[in-house]
């Protein structure tokens, strides 16, 4: 692979560095060599459904609907970040990080990313009206907020809200999959999830922190500074505290409230390891949040094959 071609935070060695010429520029686009993205899109929506299976009161969990949302959360990743790069091509190009994208590069031109935009959104439709009326509904109204994040850096500290607010919303659709309508506990498993949204990618803007006073950009590393450490531990307690409430008002068994503790545990050595100064390592933690999720999910499905 050409030096050109080479993301810098992308997973070494990925399947994608071995596909054809024509072909790694468009799953470049996608963040199909840094699965971390779309692994953060799913966990919220696996979250909601097997919550909202538990809610119920009896079964397990959906398995197709646990498939189409891993389909999803792949295309609709892939489709944001497409996004993303269109509107920021002028910015990533002056990046250290970002400038091998495919847009800024010329790899890609400006009118074949808005295409291959229009089908993955396209195949999203097409995924997401495997559900109910009402998911459907809910689904298509989150590409609001899908289209505004890629601005908001350029106008608050704080486009990690608006992020959370796109990254979680599958709490509320693997909920509705499966009642047809809202609750109290999917909203708070929805605000757990934009808090920890808060906490992880603060963590992955510090690695930018520098290009981003140069160019003009805001985020809440700049906001925060030498006081993240204090953020994380607010934010990560937050997201535990609202989640943790979720599986009380389902009278979730033991296990949901073990798993929330062991994530508990894993967010604890997050904030001590963090250093402001060490980007290798902001990337390295932030990708540890599979980790943190993986243990949530996993004290869930305990909890519902209990039940």
């Amino acid at each position: 692979m050409s030096e050109a071609s080479q993301i810098v935070d992308a997973v070494k060695g990925s399947w994608v560095d071995h596909l054809p010429e024509a072909m790694r520029p468009y799953a470049q686009l996608m963040r199909l060599d840094r699965p971390i993205g779309w692994w953060l899109l799913l966990l919220p929506c696996w979250w909601g459904l097997v919550l909202a299976q538990i809610g119920a009161g009896v079964g397990i969990p959906n398995l197709k609907y646990a498939a189409l949302f891993l389909a999803g959360a792949v295309v609709m990743r892939g489709a944001g970040c497409t996004l993303n790069d269109i509107v920021d091509r002028v910015i990533d190009g002056k990046v250290e990080r970002t400038r091998a994208r495919p847009i800024p590069s010329g790899r890609v031109t400006v009118q074949s990313a808005a295409i291959f935009l229009a089908l993955q959104l396209l195949l999203g439709l097409l995924i997401v009206l495997q559900f109910n009326g009402f998911t459907v509904v809910t689904a298509i109204a989150s590409l609001a907020i899908v289209a505004i994040y890629p601005f908001m850096k350029r106008i608050t500290y704080w486009p990690q809200v608006v992020l959370g607010m796109a990254f979680n919303w599958g709490a509320l659709l693997g909920w509705t999959a499966i009642h047809g309508a809202f609750s109290w506990a999917a909203l708070s498993l929805y605000l757990g999830g934009i808090s920890w949204t808060m906490a992880y990618d603060t963590i992955y803007a510090h690695q930018d922190k520098e290009d981003d006073v140069l160019i003009g950009v805001k985020s809440t590393a700049l906001k925060f500074g030498a006081a993240t450490p204090q953020w994380l531990a607010v934010f990560f307690a937050a997201s535990l505290v609202l989640i943790d409430l979720a599986l009380w008002l389902v009278s979730a068994p033991l296990p949901a409230h073990v798993g929330l503790a062991g994530a508990a545990l894993h967010a604890t050595w997050q904030v001590v390891r963090f250093k402001d100064d060490d980007p290798a390592l902001c990337l390295k933690l932030f990708r540890a949040n599979r980790f943190f999720g993986l243990i949530i999910l996993a004290g869930l499905l305990i909890g519902c094959f209990i039940q």
